[in-house]
């Protein structure tokens, strides 16, 4: 009796002992393993076959499924005689900078033969990104979802969807990109706009020879579906719509918003949208174009197509049969292409959740402040180069006007291992060169610098950074992307931003918090982060042809005091130059 007594009470104190540790279990993350094996693979699109770079021969590729708190592992090997890298869009990658991907900015790329392995943890995050190639034009085929589900037994903040499904939008271009971009950057003219959008990899039917290449979502009558989008696109920012059927938001770039609904809603190169799809309650003899196309600002040419795919009813075919009557075919009804005004009440409506689970934790006050100007502009080409642009120069980016040259070796390295000389320098301005009436009429003089400059910022630094598009050379809305941090939008306009007037209208209580953000064409955004992610972290414009020409910068975050305030030392497999 004794005996087993103390059995028991042995086991009841190892119980308790254990407790702690089987709660940080249930909590804990598990390590997700994936391999990404780069190959050539043809795949015809628009009737015409052609051998595009891809994941393991997928086409868009695989779907990366983790959990908030899980580590994932990604072993990449290139078998192409191109030099990849991958980038990992929206992940905050917290003190895992090597991680990242963006080509000579955190690391040399892989080149052919060569693997290496992406080590990150996803810490506080949960929703809805993507992955992508981050050198030159080859993210135009290597891309794909990347889903992060709430911890287990954490449920959505909305009611829980009967099916989700993602969605990803693309460009496809018969000639070869890489061929394309290397041609237009040699020349100094700009490079083709794609020859249609695709929605998960197919055109649709308002393309010729594409009624095969359609993508179909049969769904069932009065239930919940979850649509995860994304904009793979390279130069587009787009409208979308599902014919007759009403949507809400309820998330954008893994963060969640107070909910809303629309018909059509606007997503730029780099930002994810989750909606709510709530089906009609009865099979109607009909099918539902869900439609996306440009929302185009700029003075340059675009692809002005449609790429649709088909919302179907189970049991319609049914239903038509003893009808005898062909389903009706439904079209939504999409903003002109320059609806700059929808574009903008769109964004307005986006804000943070802002409650005790999910709180907006904007920066209530700010260390540094900057004045960023974001546009086009010339550049002088070499002598012997034959540019079109006048006096022998070509369309150039630039941010506060520097063109950004990428450098031959990381950044990150240079700077973890104190070797900045001769790789970059620390001069970025922190506000234009000269004040200029910045959406009026542009200066006569429109030559940009170049230079590899980047701003570094003390651990922990508060920081607001306005974002002023120019008129110079057209107007355009530009969707800027920061890695390595979510930011809050506290604040847009039309027009020049007013540093006396427009502050005092910021929101400071519910800002959507995002990743990536348009800047009105003619106007501005203001947002707000704290440095809190030591590394170096670039910042461009997600549309292709304006990275390319330049429109790129960095921000080099320092250490902290504190052991979690490092970055650790890079892994032994890191790409070489």
């Amino acid at each position: 009796m004794s005996s087993c007594f103390l059995r028991v009470m042995l086991f009841a104190l190892c119980a308790l002992w254990n407790l702690p540790e089987l709660v940080l279990a249930k909590h804990a993350g598990i390590t997700r393993h994936y391999n990404f094996d780069i190959k050539l693979q043809k795949v015809t699109r628009l009737c015409q076959t052609k051998s595009i770079v891809t994941v393991n021969g997928q086409f868009p590729g695989p779907r990366i499924i983790a959990r908030e708190g899980d580590r994932v592992l990604i072993k990449v090997v290139n078998n192409v005689q191109n030099n990849i890298t991958i980038h990992w869009h929206g992940i905050r990658q917290l003190r895992s900078g090597w991680a990242d991907g963006p080509a000579y900015v955190t690391q040399c790329p892989i080149q052919t033969g060569q693997s290496y392995v992406y080590n990150f943890t996803i810490t506080g995050q949960r929703g809805t990104l993507f992955w992508h190639a981050h050198i030159s034009w080859l993210r135009a085929t290597l891309y794909g979802p990347l889903v992060i589900l709430p911890k287990r037994g954490v449920p959505y903040p909305f009611p829980q969807p009967f099916k989700e499904v993602p969605i990803i939008f693309g460009e496809w271009w018969k000639a070869d990109t890489e061929t394309m971009i290397n041609q237009a950057m040699q020349t100094g003219g700009a490079p083709n706009v794609s020859d249609a959008y695709t929605i998960n990899g197919l055109p649709g039917p308002l393309y010729n020879c594409s009624a095969k290449d359609t993508f179909r979502l049969k769904v069932k009558p009065g239930k919940t579906y979850l649509l995860r989008l994304i904009n793979a696109a390279l130069n587009d920012e787009l409208f979308f719509s599902i014919a007759n059927h009403t949507v809400t938001v309820v998330e954008v770039d893994a963060v969640y918003v107070k909910p809303f609904k629309t018909n059509t809603l606007v997503i730029t190169p780099g930002q994810t949208t989750n909606i709510l799809l709530k089906t009609k309650s009865h099979s109607p003899n009909a099918t539902f174009l869900m439609a996306a196309r440009s929302y185009a600002t700029g003075p340059a040419a675009f692809d002005n197509s449609t790429t649709a795919g088909i919302l179907e009813y189970e049991h319609m075919s049914s239903l038509s049969n003893t009808k005898n009557k062909r389903p009706s075919v439904h079209r939504p009804a999409l903003p002109t292409f320059n609806d700059t005004l929808f574009a903008m009440n769109f964004s307005k409506k986006l804000r943070s959740l802002a409650t005790t689970k999910f709180p907006a934790k904007v920066p209530q006050t700010v260390s540094r402040r900057f004045f960023f100007t974001v546009g086009l502009g010339l550049i002088q080409c070499s002598r012997n180069q034959a540019c079109p642009g006048p006096n022998n120069t070509m369309v150039a980016a630039a941010i506060n006007n520097v063109s950004f040259v990428q450098p031959s070796t990381a950044l990150l390295q240079a700077h973890f291992f104190g070797k900045s000389k001769g790789v970059y320098t620390t001069d970025f301005p922190e506000n234009p060169p000269f004040k200029f009436n910045y959406t009026g009429t542009p200066p006569s003089n429109i030559l940009v610098n170049s230079g590899t400059k980047v701003v570094v910022l003390p651990f922990n630094t508060r920081v607001e950074l306005v974002l002023q598009d120019t008129s110079i050379i057209g107007a355009e809305s530009h969707p800027l992307h920061l890695h390595g941090f979510n930011f809050h939008v506290v604040g847009q306009g039309f027009g020049n931003f007013d540093p006396k007037k427009d502050p005092s209208n910021f929101n400071l209580v519910d800002p959507i918090e995002r990743n990536t953000v348009g800047v009105p064409s003619g106007g501005w955004v203001a947002i707000r982060f704290r440095a809190d992610n030591p590394g170096v972290w670039f910042m461009h414009c997600h549309l292709e042809v304006h990275t390319s020409w330049g429109l790129k910068m960095a921000w080099v975050v320092m250490d902290g005091k504190h052991p979690n305030q490092k970055l650790p030392p890079p892994p032994a497999d890191l790409p070489k130059c």
